[in-house]
This record gives C-alpha cells, structure tokens and sequence, in this order.
C-alpha cells in the first residue's frame, strides 16, 4: 500500500531485460512440448503444454508492465497467469501416476482404485486453479478490502494446492513401496523404465511443492512484505523453478512404448480400452 491507503501495483520498475530472458526460455520450452506431445500424441499432456502458455503469456505482461507500470491490466495478467500455470502442470503429472499404475498392471498395488486416483487428484487439482484465479480477480480491484480478500482466497487455493500435492507423493512414494516389496508382471519386464519415471514425478512435484510454499510465504507478507518489494524473488523461485519443471518434464517425458491390449481395471465395467505403457525417453 502507498502512504494515502492506494494499493501499489510494483514497488519497483519491473525489469524488461530479466523478463525478456523468461520470455524466450518459456516460449522454447512449450515449443519443445507441444512439438512432443503432438508427436507422441500424448494428449494427457495438454494441460502441461497450457501450462507453458501460460507462463509465456504471464511474462509478456511483466514486460508490458516495464513500459506501462500503472497498466491494471497487464497487473492482472502477469499475476492470474504466472500464479495458476502449476495448477495445469499438476493436472498432467497426476494423470501420468494412474497410466503408469496401469502400464505396469500393478492396480492392486494402488492406495485407491486407479479409476478414483486420477479423478480425486485432477478434481482437487481444478479447484485450486479456480479458487487462486478468483482470488486474483478480487485482487484486481484497488479497494483495500477486496485486495485483502483476494489475497486470502488465493492463500486458501494454495494451501489446499500444497495438500493435494503433499497426499499425491505420498500416494506415490506408498504405490512405488509395494511395488518394489510385491513386483507386478510388467514391472519384471523391464519394458516400463517405471523407477525412472517416478523419480521424474518426484522431482517435479517437489519443485512445484516449494514454489507454493514460496507463494504462501509472499502472500503471507502481503503487498507490502518483503518479497514483493523485490523483483528477484518472483525469478528465482518462480520463473527458475517452474523452467526447470518444464525441463526435467520435457527430458523425461512419459511415452507409449507396448502393444494395445485390454486394460484389466476397464473390463470390469465392460468398456474395451487400450491399454498404455509408459516409460521415460532416453537420448
């Protein structure tokens, strides 16, 4: 806030050339994965891709904001748009667990049916992406109260956000337990780089993980609080972290690599299905 109770949009003058830097990395990145994901015709991964997009757009309103610092509008779409991109990356790594869990036909070994896993985790995973994005749009009016409010509606969806991630790993980390004490058919196989990919979900859930909590933090504190004084702070550990996510999705991307056949988990309810495998690409 500004002496005369204004809400202050930057308290600094955004920097064009660190958001141009971002602006190229994320724009290459999406590339990389819609050019993947078309390719491999993983469309289970368009909400990651839209994650990317995302992130682009976020950046190009932090530019805009360098020439036009009072622009409310580009305020509002470098918040909504940077805010919210993890959400959609979420969306893909929880549908990546239930695919692996039925690549490796190992759905006895998961914590609930697999049909529910994807269902409960993708479903938590769009209302933290609406509850932040209304939040961001109470914030952008200039009333004191209103921005208060949205910053507590945003803090809501980010701690429920941080939940949902915290019980998918550890869902992850329970199935991963099993499956190595009790190893499926298709894990003894080897046509399935499954440990490889679950390092990949770890590693991205755990970078994702900490830049919530950095987001925590930095609502916490306010507009005026110490991280949003700073520029830096939103680079670090947002814009490098959530690169860096993209990087190591994009290195280890989940592939189809077995035959089509009939998943077990889907015959029940008398629905002939292929069956996908998925495994890590090597280079």
């Amino acid at each position: 806030m500004s002496d005369n109770g204004e809400y202050v949009l930057y308290h600094y003058s955004p920097s064009i050339a660190a958001a141009a830097v971002t602006i190229i990395v994320f724009a290459v990145l999406t590339g990389l994965h819609a050019y993947r994901m078309i390719k491999t015709k993983l469309w289970f991964c368009i909400p990651f891709t839209l994650g990317g997009v995302f992130e682009l757009i976020g950046y190009i309103g932090r530019a805009v904001g360098h020439s036009s610092p009072e622009s409310l509008g580009a305020y509002i779409v470098q918040t909504l748009f940077v805010l919210v991109a993890p959400a959609l990356f979420a969306a893909s790594i929880y549908m990546t667990l239930g695919r692996l869990i039925r690549a490796l036909h190992a759905e006895p070994l998961s914590v609930v049916r697999v049909s529910w896993l994807t269902k409960i985790f993708v479903c938590g995973d769009v209302l933290t992406f609406f509850i932040q994005g209304g939040g961001g749009g109470i914030m952008a009016s200039h009333d004191p109260d209103k921005v208060k409010m949205g910053e507590n509606i945003i803090l809501g969806g980010l701690f429920l956000q941080i939940i949902i991630f915290g019980l998918f790993v550890l869902a992850s980390v329970v199935f991963h337990w099993r499956l190595r004490k009790h190893p499926s058919q298709g894990a003894y196989t080897g046509d399935v780089k499954w440990q490889k990919m679950l390092l990949v979900l770890y590693a991205v859930s755990a970078i994702i993980l900490i830049r919530n909590i950095f987001r925590v933090v930095e609502y916490i504190g306010g507009n005026d609080g110490p991280l949003l004084r700073v520029e830096w702070p939103i680079y670090v550990f947002d814009a490098l972290l959530m690169a860096t996510t993209m990087a190591i999705w994009f290195a280890g991307y989940p592939t189809i690599i077995g035959p089509t056949k009939t998943l077990s988990s889907d015959s029940e309810s008398g629905m002939q299905l292929p069956e996908i495998q998925i495994g890590m690409t090597t280079k």
